[in-house]
Order: structure tokens, then sequence, then C-alpha cells
């Protein structure tokens, strides 16, 4: 599949460029006319989310998710698709999610090292996180400690964690998503199968 990795100064371009290039994938440039199109993101949100506009990357992914053309999030690029954040002194976002980020208050902050992700089956394998705010969104799907680890909503799959940084359970991760997204691909289904709410995630199989 062709993955482009959004370039807009707020994220760790390269280490998920080699994750994605290391499970087979062919890495693009072309953010609108990529298979999968991937949103990182470190950093703040209002900075993040200029850059986005500046660079045009706001109105690129709007246009992907609602043409059910998949979108994955990563860490800050999961905060970005919910409808505002609470940094900065607020934020709007892109709405891709219902909800928002909220400054984490309790527990160790920036909430940084391993920690195991759950989806309602009890505890699963442990990815690496790195973050001082997180999601509240009824669209969670998997959750780390209390704290939203996936959410889905459309084309959309956001993740808290860092699955390019979290070794063989991340690299895990991202070929069951590659796998998803493929089978969809080959189905011509995209639309069908996030118009019916699957919501399914992949942690599930770590």
């Amino acid at each position: 599949m062709r993955i482009a990795v959004c370039d807009y100064g707020a994220g760790n371009v390269r280490s998920v460029e080699l994750a994605f290039g290391r499970l087979g994938a062919e890495i693009v440039a072309d953010a609108e006319a990529a298979d999968v199109t991937v949103l990182p993101g470190v950093g703040s949100a209002a900075s993040a989310m200029a850059e986005l506009r500046a660079r045009g990357l706001d109105g690129v992914l709007r246009r992907r998710v609602d043409e059910g053309r998949p979108v994955l999030g990563i860490c800050l690029g999961l905060q970005l698709a919910l409808e505002e954040s609470e940094e900065d002194g607020g934020v709007a976002g892109l709405a891709f999610l219902p909800g928002r980020a909220v400054r984490l208050r309790v527990g160790r902050i920036p909430r940084m090292g391993w920690a195991a992700v759950e989806d309602g089956g009890g505890d699963g394998p442990a990815y690496y996180f790195a973050h001082s705010y997180a999601a509240e969104t009824p669209a969670a799907t998997a959750w780390s400690e209390g704290i939203v680890a996936e959410a889905r909503a459309g084309s959309f799959v956001g993740v808290q964690f860092h699955p390019e940084k979290s070794g063989a359970a991340g690299s895990r991760y991202l070929s069951r998503l590659l796998t998803e997204w493929k089978q969809l691909s080959n189905d011509n289904s995209y639309r069908l199968a996030y118009d019916k709410g699957d919501r399914g995630g992949c942690l599930s199989r770590a």
C-alpha cells in the first residue's frame, strides 16, 4: 500500500515512515493520492493546527475522511482529530472524532513510558506513550490505565501511543491496520464498512 506521512513540522515523520517501510509499504509524498495518510504529531496543538492549515493539509485530511479514505492519527494526531483541545487556551480541532483533548491531572505528567492497552477483554500488550493531554471521546475503542489509547470514527483511526516506537507490539499493530485497509480496498468497501459503524479495533489481536 502507498502510505503518506504528513510532514508539517510537528511529527517524527522519519520514524513512522521507517516503521511502515519495514512492513513492505510504499512511502509516497502525496497525502491526497496515497492509500493511507498518517497524521503524526508531537508538540503543541495550536502550532500544529496552524502548520496544518498553512500547508493545506487540514483540507486534504478532511477530504479523505469525507470520502471514507483511511487516515491514521498518532499521539498529537489523535488529539488534533477531536473537536477541540484545551491546550494553549483552547484550540479547534479537525472534528473527525467527537470530544476533546484535556490535560492529564493525575499520575505522572508527562505520561512517558510503556503501558498495557486493553480493549475490554483485559490487558493486552504494552505500547510506548509520551503525552500530557489525552482524548475524552465516546469513540474510544481501547484504553490504557483509564486513558483513551485508541479511537475510531468513519475512516479515521487514532492512537495515543506511538506504534513506531513500540517495538514488536507496535509493528504487529501497524501490520494489522495494513491488512484491514487492504481488505477494505480490495473489496472496494471502505464506505460500506465505515457507514455500518464498524469500530472494532486491532488491539485485541495483539
